[in-house]
């Protein structure tokens, strides 16, 4: 069964539709690339799926740890290469806030990000920046 659906709205734009749920998601052209920029680009949506999926996976190992990460924040940075057009590199900056964990709690949470499936699954080429601001 697919995934999503995406039509093609023109105007360098378009609009999924993910077919379990019926959440669409926007994606606009950058203006660095004859684009709009008024929503997410793919590249976006690429490098902001690499900080979700760490949080989600570390999210799956709070939960059988008895910590809870709500009000955890990410920033996400992309840079874009040239020759070919491509995503470079991604920083990924993860705050926390005031938890009650051990090293070992906060080792587990850590590899969990860095292991998730989306960072597996990016190029090796691609340098994946990713921090974690203890409180």
């Amino acid at each position: 069964m697919a995934t999503s659906k995406t039509i093609y709205k023109g105007d360098l734009r378009t609009e999924a539709t993910h077919l379990q749920s019926g959440t669409t998601i926007v994606t606009d052209a950058p203006t660095d690339n004859n684009g709009k920029g008024e929503a997410f680009s793919p590249t976006d949506l690429v490098a902001t799926a690499l900080g979700s999926c760490a949080m989600t996976i570390m999210g799956i190992v709070a939960n059988r740890e008895n910590i809870d990460l709500a009000g955890t924040a990410f920033d996400v940075t992309k840079i874009m290469g040239t020759e070919p057009r491509r995503i470079t590199e991604v920083h990924v900056n993860f705050n926390f806030p005031q938890l009650n964990i051990d090293d070992r709690q906060r080792k587990l949470l850590e590899n969990a990000a860095l292991t998730c499936p989306v960072a597996k699954s990016l190029s090796p080429e691609l340098l994946q920046t990713i921090k974690f601001n203890w409180q």
